[in-house]
């Protein structure tokens, strides 16, 4: 029912403990719902009323219905879940969260279901099942390595390749990294980390440890790739930005038989000192329309992490943007 801009909606759901599920502890999926959506809804024992402006009301009865059924599917639902799929469904009215939340890449050694959580994400993850090399381009926060990871770890354990191989720029690798303490793999293991911490994430300490040793999962600096050919492998180069136009040119010509490789990076957080070009912007240019080469871009409405990194993204973005027009 709709009067004067505004409308009424109802819901009826069939199964008490379902429900329970999608409203959440204290209705605090509810709760954010209203606010995300600029909707008022009220809760009479298995129906839920609905009144906002109609394209709200809309999308609100559509997106509770939608999470409804991932909750009967087993999905566990957390309130984040309820924030993406409202950017997912405001960006694409027709999407169908189930396709995207149910798409599980890998179940992490904590038991957390790896699954995209943007239709950026969605899109990702079908790229790398279908092409042997994708590059992901976007800010921090949109799960371009994570995700690359859980997929190359994904086809290590069900065999479609044997190793796996991560690789990222030291970008200070000249005077600065010679005063650190150490030998050569002390030095670069800051810059490396980062691969270490989502690898750990989704494997147990000492499964991830033993893959290690036994060099079934490599994690190196860029620079150990010249001379090398990777067949069999799953090949990640993160921060890809960082490169070179030389650099980039050496790792993708490492790809062997039966590989796939992702490139990751941000081309707004380039370090290299002024005057390198970026290897991963060149790549954009040189690389786009060659078949087997995919790329996908990432927004700040991709943002998985806190609610303000998205903010801050746009925030940057936006300021850029206002210099770019004032050099014009």
């Amino acid at each position: 029912m709709a009067t004067n801009g505004k409308m009424e909606a109802s819901l009826t759901f069939d199964n008490n403990e379902y429900l329970q599920r999608l409203l959440g502890a204290h209705s605090g999926n509810v709760k954010l719902l209203e606010t995300l959506a600029g909707v008022k809804i009220a809760v009479q024992g298995n129906r839920l009323y609905i009144v906002g402006e109609k394209i709200s009301v809309l999308l609100a009865q559509s997106l509770l219905s939608q999470l409804y059924g991932i909750v009967e599917k087993g999905y566990p639902l957390y309130a984040t879940d309820v924030d993406h799929a409202h950017r997912i469904l405001s960006q694409n009215s027709r999407a169908k969260i189930e396709d995207i939340f149910l798409d599980k890449v890998f179940l992490s050694a904590k038991k957390n279901i790896i699954a995209p959580k943007s239709l950026a994400q969605k899109a990702y993850l079908e790229a790398m099942r279908k092409y042997d090399m994708v590059f992901s381009i976007g800010p921090a926060g949109t799960g371009k390595t994570y995700l690359a990871m859980a997929m190359a770890v994904s086809f290590l354990m069900n065999k479609k390749v044997e190793r796996i191989v991560l690789a990222r720029p030291a970008v200070e690798a000249g005077e600065k990294l010679g005063f650190l303490p150490g030998d050569l793999a002390e030095k670069v293991n800051p810059y490396l980390r980062p691969l270490y911490d989502a690898l750990y994430d989704m494997l147990d300490l000492e499964k991830a440890t033993a893959l290690i040793q036994k060099g079934i999962v490599e994690v190196a600096p860029l620079a150990f790739m010249r001379g090398r050919t990777l067949n069999d492998a799953f090949v990640i180069l993160d921060e890809a930005q960082n490169t070179t136009t030389e650099q980039m040119k050496m790792f993708l010509t490492r790809l062997g038989f039966g590989s796939k490789a992702v490139i990751t990076g941000d081309i707004t957080q380039i370090d290299l000192p002024s005057g390198k070009t970026s290897g991963l912007r060149n790549a954009q240019m040189v690389l786009k329309g060659i078949n087997g080469v995919h790329f996908v871009e990432f927004s700040e409405v991709d943002v998985v992490r806190h609610p303000l990194v998205q903010e801050i993204i746009k925030a940057y973005a936006q300021k850029t943007a206002r210099e770019q027009k004032k050099e014009i």
